[in-house]
């Protein structure tokens, strides 16, 4: 199923009943605001921070690396080249539009905007792809996003591309009940129909959070199996405008990140092994 968007997720996000004041709601969407315009007003943002990773069955797991990606605004992904920035040629940091959307090489706005107008999802407005870029030439992501915007500025959709080691792909678009903007508060929520790691069945659910305030920038991910939650994932990370300075200075510190990730998923495979978790194999059972 490579290059499809899984139509199982569109609409089955559901809210938590939390109680906030109105107080409280305004002064999220006041924050939320300020956020989106910040990003809107910028080319592209360099985001740097942590992943965490954690199991909870049948024995505890847990593991955080450093990490950086960028997010990029496609209406004006052109405008990005410089020497140090390469789109779809070779620099120091880059993106090639063949490892996004249909992977054909093609438009990625267009693809994105026809996938959007399938679902039936009002977003219509800027389209942003967070993801790990290629250094020297190399990429290996395990998850990029695209946030969807309608012509106000409110999040209306997210693309979670989500790959495998095995060299496999595949894609959910979620949105809200009624296709409703997203806010802090909103739990997007699919089955899972993709395998990624021989350690889990391609079975449950996943549920996304995404969460903006001001610079801080945080997507969580909670995968729930038969017997309920298996492992809590979260990616916080701190935005700044893209410059050279900031993206070699990122460089710097991790100039191998896109091996060192194929590297973490192996090392944290091997401790899985030694803490005698079921290897479930490179096909595991479906549900």
């Amino acid at each position: 199923m490579s290059g499809r968007t899984v139509r199982d997720g569109v609409g089955d996000a559901a809210r938590d009943g939390r109680g906030d004041t109105d107080g409280a709601d305004g002064a999220r969407s006041a924050t939320a605001r300020d956020g989106r315009a910040a990003f809107a007003d910028t080319l592209a943002w360099l985001l740097t921070g942590r992943v965490m990773h954690e199991r909870l069955r049948p024995v505890r797991h847990r593991f955080t690396y450093p990490v950086f990606c960028v997010r990029c605004d496609l209406a004006r992904l052109s405008s990005l080249r410089r020497w140090w920035f390469g789109i779809d040629r070779w620099a120091p940091l880059g993106l090639r539009l063949c490892d996004h959307g249909a992977c054909d090489g093609g438009d990625l706005q267009r693809w994105m905007r026809d996938e959007l107008a399938r679902a039936g999802i009002p977003a219509d407005g800027a389209i942003w792809l967070q993801t790990m870029p290629r250094i020297f030439g190399y990429a290996f992501n395990p998850v990029s996003f695209w946030f969807c915007h309608d012509r106000d500025g409110q999040l209306r959709a997210l693309l979670a591309e989500v790959r495998n080691t095995f060299g496999a792909r595949h894609s959910y678009l979620l949105s809200a009940p009624g296709h409703a903007p997203i806010d802090a508060d909103t739990e997007l929520t699919c089955r899972k129909t993709f395998h990624v790691s021989p350690f889990c069945r391609v079975e449950g659910s996943y549920a996304f959070r995404v969460r903006e305030q001001g610079a801080h920038v945080s997507v969580t991910i909670d995968y729930r199996d038969r017997d309920g939650l298996l492992i809590r994932t979260a990616i916080g990370t701190k935005a700044a405008p893209l410059t050279g300075a900031r993206a070699l200075l990122a460089l710097l510190r991790q100039p191998w990140m896109t091996v060192a990730v194929v590297m973490w998923i192996h090392w944290e495979a091997l401790r899985l092994l030694m803490k005698r978790v079921p290897f479930l194999g490179r096909k595991p059972g479906v549900e």
